[in-house]
């Protein structure tokens, strides 16, 4: 079995997408569809833009949804077709449009307002990330669950790598007692404390868009976030999609579940490329992987 993976924030690159648009009139069409539901020129952001700019939770979202979605409906065809989806973060509605779950127009509007929603949350709340590099995962979340300021895992990456999310204080005493006891932690360059108790406003504002929002039985099961479970459950899907803003991304749980429910294939679409296919690398180094 195949399954097609999307990457969420941080797989974007300067000029992504303006190879598709320069050479395929299906991808310059969605492209310039994209500018008109948006209401600016998010083209010229994605092809001229900084690091920096592409770096923006507006401008980031958005654009690597986009970059994946596209890539996708140009490079599918009767013979790459996936038999399950997932997506790391924002990329689980990249994988719900490619699974025929949510129409293009649908996904991008809520993908723009879960960015909006989420940036408001970030300057509302302080709040950042970091690494932990340990096999053991009891240690980390023993360690969040004592700590007296907001810290959570956050996303589960792979079986030696999980990321904490909170409040400063937070991250900082998780951090400084985590390194006492042998892991090694990486403080990341984050605008906030994503998948925490922190995004609940954000989550509030996304959850009468997504509850609006028009989802069809889609033609594969999708492995959601916040269950690492495979779905073709509407209600199931959008309620899953709701909690992924506060919730864990079970990432190495996934990825776990999918070996042992005999996928075979892994293809990354979209992004700047290889970035879940490393943390498959790490989960199962025979696994079989490309991308698309």
């Amino acid at each position: 079995m195949k399954a097609f993976l999307f990457p969420g924030q941080g797989a974007q690159f300067e000029g992504m997408g303006q190879d598709l648009y320069e050479s395929n009139a299906q991808a310059k069409a969605l492209f310039d569809q994209a500018n008109s539901i948006l209401g600016f020129d998010i083209t010229k952001v994605m092809f001229e833009g900084t690091a920096e700019q592409l770096r923006q939770t507006k401008i980031t979202q958005p654009a690597i949804f986009l970059h994946s979605v596209i890539t996708a409906k140009v490079k599918m065809d009767k013979d790459m077709q996936p038999d399950v989806v997932a997506g790391h973060s924002l990329g689980e509605f990249s994988a719900l449009v490619a699974n025929g779950a949510m129409a293009f127009e649908d996904a991008l509007q809520l993908v723009y307002q879960r960015a909006l929603a989420m940036q408001a949350s970030c300057d509302q709340t302080e709040g950042t990330m970091a690494a932990i590099m340990t096999s053991d995962i009891d240690l980390v979340e023993q360690t969040c669950a004592s700590v007296d300021a907001v810290v959570v895992p956050a996303n589960y990456n792979t079986p030696s790598q999980l990321v904490i999310s909170g409040s400063i204080a937070g991250i900082e005493a998780a951090s400084a007692a985590l390194s006492e006891k042998g892991a090694r932690v990486i403080p990341l360059t984050v605008g906030g404390a994503f998948h925490s108790p922190l995004m609940e406003s954000a989550k509030t504002k996304l959850q009468a868009a997504i509850e609006a929002t028009d989802f069809k039985t889609p033609f594969c099961p999708i492995y959601q976030n916040v269950t690492a479970q495979a779905t073709t459950d509407i209600d199931a899907i959008r309620t899953n999609l709701i909690n992924q803003l506060t919730g864990s991304v079970r990432w190495s749980q996934t990825i776990q579940n999918m070996l042992s429910n005999e996928v075979e294939q892994f293809i990354e679409v979209g992004g700047k490329g290889r970035i879940l296919l490393g943390m498959v690398r790490k989960i199962n180094r025979k696994a079989q992987m490309q991308m698309l």
